[in-house]
């Protein structure tokens, strides 16, 4: 077959297909035009997700008609004023975003520089359909209309449209807190879904666009090193989510999702969460462009940094310096019902000559007052009552360790380990980590039989999340009830909590809620539906198992050991952590020199 040039319009589709994967790609091509046309103020409206409709209005500098008629145009671009474009400082530069949309979708451009009128063009898949005078404020204007409608092939393997909304908002999110200087705002199907002011402050920004509670619970970077500067927030370890969405990180204002940026800030919270905690964090990185190559990828999502090394140790370094600062600051405050049960034991002020016969107690001999005094007699000094102590009774001998694989308990270390004494060595237990093996086995067990009991609250508790996490739980509400857990949708960014699954009470309800929408944006597409009750499953049993640092009685110990000797699996935690080590006789011996 003979080399053959291809035509224009063929040329454009295949750009598209690198440039525009979905609606949330051409939105995000959209509104960094805006951004680099010196916008204040940028208003995104879609319909159908973005497959029907994406307007993006900005009051930038605005595109006279010449310019309109050559950024319809292949690699026509006014962000490269020379060919160094090693070091672009705008966020667009290929000249490819407009002409690709325009090629699978119906483009309207409008746009206006101050003191001239406005202009408009309208192309259709490609080709030009109108052009004329245009009313509008100066700035520009741009609507894309039925994405992919003549490109079936491609427009079938988009994904419903409550996911491209979700795409779509997570795209501005990010755009946003890149720029607090400027105000956005995001419609979606006639309803508000996303608005901010500028001018705000990084910290506030990122707050407004996460987590409203992230403000109280962050940390505050600020690291220089070598040129380079780091800035921005990163959560307490306390403060995590189940999956690593909530991961912002911009390389010179441009959002990336970078993995040389993701391994560094897994290392810097490596031992201050486990496994499947993932921290909350917004993180800008600037330096000089000759640094960083922001051009290996059509999307430029990714970049290539030419040292590396220093980048990683930098964001390391910083990160935990900002979480070592925070000292011993937690997102788990303790609740005020419970601190207000804490009661002070009535003591009694004594005065001389009185209580001596109840509580006299003697000191050793005073110290001599002069060298080679002597002092024959002891005198008594009284104190304040100590507190009142109360014992556990023992109602019943400790079982016999013969007839227990793991042993008996005979006592609790650091409120998060049972010891426990078996016929041939000492067993040691993570208490959270069975408990949560436990609940996992029983609500298995549950579904088997048909569903999960569930335990109505006395009042509805109100949970605030995002609108793509409340449609992602609302499109489970059946699924959920199965569990246990009774759910509503309580408007466009709150779930209504009914019921929680008896097996584990009220609990925190927020976190366990959070938890699930979290689990099925990371898994609902891609694990079939055995795989995602699994999922589900988990996280509940995560939530309303037996939390470190909870004072067990000892029949509460040993009942947890007897449920472990009959729980399959009950080796390993849910996370994959062993429950229980075990320490031989020998093995004791040899650390006291016995053999």
């Amino acid at each position: 077959m003979s080399i053959r040039r291809l035509p224009e319009h063929l040329v454009n589709r295949i750009a598209a297909g690198e440039v525009v994967e979905r609606p949330a790609s051409a939105l995000k091509e959209l509104v960094e035009n805006a951004i680099d046309a010196g916008a204040s103020r940028i208003a995104v409206r879609l319909a159908g997700g973005g497959i029907n409709l994406i307007e993006v209005v900005d009051d930038g500098c605005g595109m006279t008609p010449a310019d309109m008629a050559l950024a319809l145009e292949r690699h026509a671009t006014s962000k490269l004023p020379d060919e160094a474009i090693d070091e672009v400082a705008t966020l667009g530069f290929r000249g490819e975003a407009l002409p690709s949309i325009a090629s699978v979708a119906r483009l309207t451009l409008e746009s206006r520089v101050r003191g001239s009128d406005g202009w408009r063009r309208v192309v259709d898949n490609g080709a030009l359909v109108e052009e004329g005078p245009a009313a509008l404020p100066p700035g520009t204007r741009v609507l894309v209309e039925q994405l992919f409608a003549r490109v079936p092939a491609r427009r079938k393997f988009l994904r419903s449209a409550r996911a491209e909304y979700g795409a779509s908002l997570d795209i501005v999110r990010r755009l946003a807190m890149a720029r607090p200087d400027i105000a956005f705002s995001v419609e979606h199907d006639g309803r508000r879904a996303l608005s901010t002011t500028g001018g705000e402050d990084r910290p506030a920004r990122v707050a407004a666009l996460t987590d409203r509670a992230l403000a109280e619970n962050s940390v505050a970077v600020d690291f220089v090193r070598e040129g380079v500067r780091l800035g921005g927030v990163a959560g307490l370890p306390t403060f995590s989510r189940g999956v690593a969405d909530h991961q912002y990180l911009f390389v010179n204002g441009r959002p990336v999702k970078d993995r040389l940026l993701i391994g560094a800030i897994r290392g810097a919270y490596a031992e201050m969460l486990a496994r499947d905690r993932h921290p909350v964090v917004a993180l800008f990185l600037d330096l000089p462009a000759s640094e960083v190559d922001v051009n290996v990828h059509p999307a430029k999502t990714e970049v290539r940094f030419r040292e590396p090394q220093l980048i990683r140790g930098m964001i390391v370094s910083g990160l935990r310096r900002a979480l070592e600062e925070a000292g011993h600051r937690s997102a788990q405050r303790p609740d005020q019902a419970a601190m207000a049960g804490w009661q002070s034991e009535p003591t009694q002020d004594l005065h001389p000559g009185e209580g001596r016969d109840r509580w006299p107690l003697f000191d050793t001999p005073a110290a001599p007052a002069f060298a080679g005094a002597t002092v024959h007699e002891r005198r008594p000094v009284f104190f304040t009552p100590p507190p009142q102590a109360r014992a556990e009774p023992a109602y019943a001998p400790p079982p016999d360790t013969v007839a227990h694989p793991l042993g008996v308990a005979r006592g609790q270390v650091a409120k998060t380990y049972i010891v426990a004494e078996a016929e041939d060595g000492l067993v040691l237990v993570d208490q959270h980590a069975a408990h949560e093996r436990l609940v996992l086995e029983r609500m298995r067990a549950a579904l088997a039989g048909g569903r999960v009991a569930s335990q109505a609250l006395l009042l509805p508790d109100v949970v605030e999340l995002d609108e793509p996490a409340c449609d992602r739980l609302e499109a489970r509400l059946a699924e959920l009830a199965d569990f246990g857990l009774e759910l509503e949708r309580f408007g466009p960014r709150a779930m209504l909590v009914r019921a929680t699954p008896a097996m584990l009470g009220a609990g925190d309800v927020a976190g366990l809620v959070t938890d699930l929408a979290d689990e099925l944006a990371a898994f609902d597409d891609t694990l079939s539906l055995r795989e995602r009750i699994d999922h589900v499953a988990v996280t509940m049993a995560c939530h309303g198992s037996v939390r470190a640092g909870r004072v067990l009685s000892v029949a509460e110990m040993n009942a947890l050991l007897r449920e472990m000797e009959i729980t399959p699996r009950s080796g390993q935690c849910n996370h994959g952590r062993p429950t229980w080590v075990k320490l031989a006789h020998g093995d004791i011996e040899k650390l006291f020199g016995r053999r």
